[in-house]
């Protein structure tokens, strides 16, 4: 294997390696946090409700008790919370190896046998620290963190990133093009919707007044 094509495999193991380490910690820190914030919610929603009785609807009742469910679904993985938050720490040692080991290939004369073993040993150590399983949406959460909150410029240099088809998870667009499509086939019912609501509040304040 030359230089070029070592370099661009160590590109390519460090996106696997980085990206997986942040897709841990996203399942760890939605176990960790996420089941607080819908308690938040739903306690600041039915505050909310006692003064605004508009806020009192079936559809908000039935968000609500999905948002229970969601919790209630978060709660049960508890138990794989510290294994997460473990193998994502390893994870990004594994990552931060990689690192080190593109600037030793960026050398002038470098060492490509061992550079190469290396590579192969933390390969070995990547396929043995990886969860099977994760929470639901954890993709979404780890396209950001590592995207937006990680120094990538390393890897683009030898494994460039295109914004359709790695930054925005392949769910994500699936799930934008369903809301659209449903929206564009119900777009007569939203507006009757949206027209009977402001014709409520308008007959509200005309109560009042």
């Amino acid at each position: 294997m030359d230089n070029n094509n070592l370099k661009k495999h160590i590109a390519e193991t460090g996106y696997n390696v980085g990206y997986s380490a942040k897709l841990h910690f996203s399942s760890f820190e939605m176990i960790e946090k996420l089941p607080g914030l819908i308690s938040f919610i739903s306690m600041a929603f039915g505050i909310y409700a006692l003064a605004f009785s508009e806020l009192s609807t079936k559809f908000m009742s039935c968000t609500l008790l999905v948002l229970g469910l969601i919790g209630l679904y978060i709660t049960m993985k508890n138990g794989d919370k510290a294994n997460y938050e473990e193998k994502g720490i390893k994870l990004t040692d594994l990552f931060n190896e990689l690192k080190h080991l593109m600037s030793e290939a960026e050398q002038q004369s470098p060492d490509l046998g061992a550079i190469q073993g290396k590579l192969q040993d933390i390969e070995t150590r990547y396929n043995q620290n990886c969860a099977s399983h994760h929470i639901m949406f954890a993709t979404w959460f780890a396209h950001y963190k590592f995207f937006w909150e990680q120094q990538i410029e390393w890897i683009n240099k030898y494994r460039p990133f295109g914004f359709v088809r790695d930054k925005v998870p392949l769910t994500l667009w699936v799930t934008l093009i369903l809301v659209i499509s449903i929206g564009l086939l119900n777009a007569e019912t939203l507006v009757d919707q949206i027209c009977n609501l402001a014709q409520y509040k308008t007959l509200i304040n005309e109560e009042v007044s």
